[in-house]
Formats: C-alpha cells, sequence, structure tokens
C-alpha cells in the first residue's frame, strides 16, 4: 500500500515556524507510525523568502496536490490578499474528491476564500476571528477553540495551536498511542484541554494562586470518578466562590463545569482506545451518572458513540 500523501503548501514571504509545524509531525520519522509522504508545493517557480531573512527552495508545485491525502495550508501572508487562483482552484478540485483540507492560523483564510467553509464551522487566529467573521459571513466562526474539525475540513487557532491540529489528526491516523508518542518526543502535551479563550489579552492571576489551582486540576484529573462542583472545588482551593470563578477561568479559559466534561470526555477516549474496559466501567471511573449520560455526552461532542469511537481508534 503507497503512503499517505501530505501536501503542505509553502508560498513566497511564509514563517518558518508555520511551515515547520505540519512538517515536524508528518515528515520525520516517529516509532509506530506510517512513512507519510510529506510534499511541501508551492504556485511559485523560485525560492520563496520566508520572514526570517532565508529563503527556501521548494521541489513540487501545485500539481503534487491532486495526489495529496491531506492538504495543510500551514498559514498565509496577508489575510487583506486575495490567494491565488490556480492555488484556490486546487483545493477545490481536491475538496471534490474526498481530501481532507487543512488550513492552519490564517491558512483558514485561504479555505474560506475558496468557498470551502461555507455553511461550515470553522476557527482561525483570535486576534483575526472579528475580521475573519465579518469578511465571510457565510462560515460560522468558533473563536474560542484551538482546532476545529467540519467533516473533512479543519482549521486552528494561531501559531502553537497548529500542532494540536496536526497531532489530532495523527491521532485520526494512526490513534492515540502513536499521537501521545509523537507529542512526548516534540515535548509537548498530546491534548490540550480549554480554547484560545485562554491565551488573549487579558491580565493574569497571580503566580502563586496559578501554582494553587494548576495542582488543583491535576488533583481533579487523578478523581474524575469523584463529584465535583464549583463550591466544592473552590472550598480546596480556599478562595471564594466568585474569586476562583474568576481565575479559574483565567487559567483554563473555561467554566468549572466545560472543564471537567472535557476533561471526563478527554478519559472516556482514552480508556476507550487504550483498554478493554466495558462502557459501564468507564462511565464510573469518567464520573459519569450512567451509561446512558456517557452515551449523550460523548455524542455531543464527538458525533459518535463510545463503541463507535473504540472500533474507529483502537483498531488501528
Amino acid at each position: 500500500m503507497p503512503a499517505p500523501v501530505v501536501a503542505v503548501v509553502a508560498f513566497d514571504r511564509i514563517s518558518p515556524f508555520h511551515l515547520s509545524v505540519p512538517c515536524v509531525v508528518f515528515g520525520d520519522r516517529h516509532p509506530g507510525m506510517p512513512n507519510y509522504d510529506l510534499r511541501v508545493c508551492a504556485g511559485e517557480d523560485r525560492p520563496l523568502r520566508t520572514t526570517a531573512g532565508f529563503d527556501i527552495a521548494v521541489s513540487h508545485g501545485l500539481a503534487a496536490l491532486a495526489e495529496a491525502n491531506t492538504l495543510i495550508v500551514p498559514s498565509w501572508r496577508d489575510p487583506a490578499e486575495r490567494p491565488p487562483a490556480a492555488l484556490l482552484a486546487a483545493l477545490v478540485a481536491a475538496h471534490q474528491r474526498g481530501a481532507r483540507l487543512v488550513g492552519l492560523c490564517l491558512g483558514a483564510y485561504v479555505l474560506a476564500e475558496a468557498g470551502l467553509l461555507d455553511g461550515r464551522r470553522a476557527t482561525t487566529h483570535w486576534a483575526w476571528a472579528r475580521d475573519f467573521a465579518q469578511r465571510y459571513p457565510r462560515v460560522e466562526v468558533n473563536p474560542d477553540v484551538l482546532y476545529l474539525e467540519d467533516g473533512n475540513l479543519l482549521t486552528s487557532a494561531g501559531t502553537a495551536a497548529g500542532l494540536d491540529c496536526c497531532l489530532h489528526l495523527l491521532r485520526q491516523d494512526c490513534g492515540a498511542e502513536v499521537a501521545n508518542s509523537v507529542a512526548r518526543r516534540l515535548v509537548v502535551p498530546p491534548h490540550r484541554q480549554g480554547g484560545q479563550a485562554q491565551f488573549i489579552e487579558q491580565p493574569l492571576p497571580l503566580r502563586a494562586r496559578d501554582d494553587r489551582l494548576s495542582a488543583l486540576l491535576d488533583w481533579v484529573r487523578a478523581h474524575l470518578d469523584e463529584e465535583h462542583s464549583l463550591d466544592s472545588l473552590a472550598q480546596r482551593a480556599l478562595m471564594s466562590r466568585r474569586t476562583f470563578t474568576r481565575h479559574f477561568r483565567q487559567l483554563t479559559g473555561s467554566t468549572v463545569g466545560d472543564w471537567l466534561l472535557a476533561e471526563r470526555l478527554g478519559l472516556c477516549q482514552r480508556l476507550l482506545e487504550t483498554t478493554d474496559q466495558p462502557v459501564e466501567r468507564i462511565t464510573s471511573l469518567a464520573g459519569f451518572g450512567s451509561p446512558a449520560s456517557l452515551r449523550h455526552h460523548f455524542g455531543r461532542a464527538f458525533g459518535v458513540s463510545p463503541i463507535a469511537w473504540r472500533q474507529t481508534f483502537k483498531g488501528n
């Protein structure tokens, strides 16, 4: 079976970091993962300038996009500039044949300009979310998430969130264990909870309270089978309900209820992928009141049942 082809679109004045994100995930040879056929492509037939002051030579043209299983636009040089028509046409053609398309950071503008995000949910860097929503009113913009998947179209928030998105793609292809192993080699979390709301410019809590809350969150993750509430956690943190709520949102970008649900669902994902525990046992370990409650929340979050999730990821 031929190696899956991942095509990354480069362009003049590209950020080297943005270009490196999909390359380090899919281009490096990590143990346990398939040998992806990574191809960096460009529409310009000349060395490309980067924002870091050096040039890069690209050996593939846009024709390589026609063979890709996954196409990644790692950013875009200027949201006000319409991407070349040849690139937009190649993306539309790839989408029509069923390829997976990814717009990292400002790369979402390229997918939107091609009309691929109309009627879809998408995200982009929080600093450009308002502009993006105004320019593309037919796109349902969610500025609070690190990445967002709608069918075979994915978009991510800025810069490092591209790593989160690419690790998510790897998890889909190879399962949790491989994705977690690659994340460890890159020294990044395999899955970050919360969203980019925690990175929007805002006052930060005192460091001592950061440490206290971080320790509390670690404790909760180890005791998800127990009942937790805003009041019980505020009491454990030795804070008033109001103070705890404010600092919790500043640290996580989320409410206590939403954070707890995300953590419990994340534990369910890991247990479904890496163990043979029955759904009833996973329900208890994750702190859901009943299997029906687990199936309800799991289906709302991921669009599939827990059993379907296990069949998809544990079988890889």
